[in-house]
């Protein structure tokens, strides 16, 4: 079998050092790189790593992408492969850059989170919380947010992990050829959006939670619609679990596939359920709890062989738990601000604007200048359904972050995929991809 490059005539495509050249030409370094160098191995295994496989006339390269298998983006792999077998992965990724980061750093604290908020768009609570709690950290107000104000977030945020992971549900069966499943998923992710959009005002990119707490009170007839969407999910997973968990051939796509161990998940910087589904029990809302989750009670599920199985039941399950802790959140909601009263911070109520010119003139300047945040650095996670999602600041007094980097979970857990990839089918390419349940927004940030 002969190799076969990647395509270069016409348009030049090249993504230069990112693309995957033949053995021959690789040399030790970038195949050590890619097979498990960063898993910091001995002289001697990683010599058998080199010097193991066929020779470059037996194997070929080609492209799986620029597109969009289950990435909520784009995507690209180059995969190595003999026959069908893929002996090495390389993601490539780019094609959705936006550079929020830097432009983060030309907005103000005020309107940071209408930013943050369109890197995971599956999840977009979690990255607004994650600015929110940092920006909270540098003004040195952390501990005073009301009660409320951090109740509604994990209302929201749990509201969230459940539509994300009812997405990863609809596309991962459609992925694996159970089409009906996209539309099931669909439907019931459907019905949670239009639970927080009418919470938030939006289905998407909510700008909800802020500095200071949370962008507006709870509305009138919230609690019903939440309940309502709450006693419509335990049925549809019920119907679920016929459908993929019980049923042989998706099984059989699933069990065994996509193997990762706990010290390459840790090596790799590997969280969320990719983590957990090597049996590792991490969870940022237990074990370095913030909000007031140590006030609520739910398991983190794990699961035992780190394959792709693993981490669709942990996601089906991580649904359950989080109806469990709304309803916990549903009967604890305590009464009193949705915002601190700081007005450094917070822009006085509408109504006040139509009353007084001293309202009206704060109204304006923390709109159009922001508040100034004191020296300093800070940094701030959450456990988003991807798993650590991080914001780190720095601030120089100003009104706008002089540097701000998140810390995106899908970057991390991408680079777990040569290691669960190598060895295994091209057919089960798209099952292990769709396991990661990657978002390129957060990737190519």
């Amino acid at each position: 079998m002969t190799t076969v490059e990647p395509r270069r005539s016409g348009i030049e495509t090249s993504e230069g050092a990112q693309e995957m050249t033949g053995r021959s030409s690789a040399g030790a370094e970038e195949l050590l790189r890619q097979l498990g160098a960063t898993l910091r191995l001995s002289e001697s295994e990683a010599a058998e790593l080199v010097n193991e496989g066929p020779s470059e006339d037996q194997t070929m390269i080609i492209n799986m992408g620029p597109q969009h298998p289950s990435t909520h983006g784009v995507l690209r792999l180059m995969l190595e492969l003999e026959g069908e077998t893929v002996l090495r992965t390389k993601p490539i990724v780019g094609y959705l850059h936006t550079g929020m980061e830097k432009t983060g750093e030309d907005l103000t604290y005020l309107q940071g989170a209408t930013n943050v908020t369109r890197m995971d768009y599956a999840a977009p609570l979690f990255s607004e919380l994650a600015f929110a709690l940092t920006t909270e950290k540098l003004l040195g107000i952390a501990e005073d947010i009301p009660p409320r104000a951090q109740w509604i977030r994990m209302l929201l945020t749990e509201l969230n992990r459940m539509t994300s992971h009812l997405l990863f549900l609809a596309t991962n069966g459609m992925d694996m050829g159970a089409v009906s499943m996209m539309l099931y998923g669909w439907r019931d992710r459907e019905e949670g959006l239009r639970t927080l959009e009418m919470i938030t005002g939006l289905r998407m990119n909510h700008n909800y939670i802020r500095p200071g707490g949370v962008a507006a009170d709870l509305p009138d007839g919230w609690r019903d619609q939440v309940l309502k969407f709450l006693d419509g999910v335990p049925p549809s997973l019920a119907e679920y679990d016929v459908l993929l968990t019980g049923q042989p051939i998706y099984r059989e796509r699933l069990q065994g596939v996509g193997i990762i161990t706990a010290e390459e998940a840790i090596a790799l910087g590997a969280t969320g359920p990719i983590l957990r589904s090597t049996g590792v029990p991490w969870d940022l809302r237990r074990d370095l709890p913030y909000l007031h989750y140590d006030e609520v009670d739910f398991d983190v599920v794990v699961g035992s062989y780190g394959d792709c199985f693993d981490r669709y039941a942990i996601r089906i399950n991580e649904v359950r738990e989080s109806i469990k802790i709304i309803r916990q959140i549903l009967d604890q909601l305590p009464r009193g601000d949705y915002r601190i009263q700081d007005k450094k911070v917070t822009p006085p109520p509408r109504a006040r604007i139509d009353e007084s010119m001293e309202a009206l003139i704060h109204h304006f300047k923390i709109f159009t200048e922001g508040f100034k945040v004191p020296e300093g650095e800070a940094y701030a996670a959450v456990e988003s359904p991807r798993g650590e999602l991080g914001c780190y600041i720095v601030a120089d007094g100003t009104s706008k972050p002089y540097r701000m980097h998140i810390r995106g979970p899908s970057f991390a857990n991408l680079q777990t995929l040569p290691h669960m990839m190598r060895g295994g089918l091209i057919a089960d390419a798209v099952a292990v991809i769709s396991s990661v349940d990657p978002i390129m927004g957060e990737i190519d940030r």
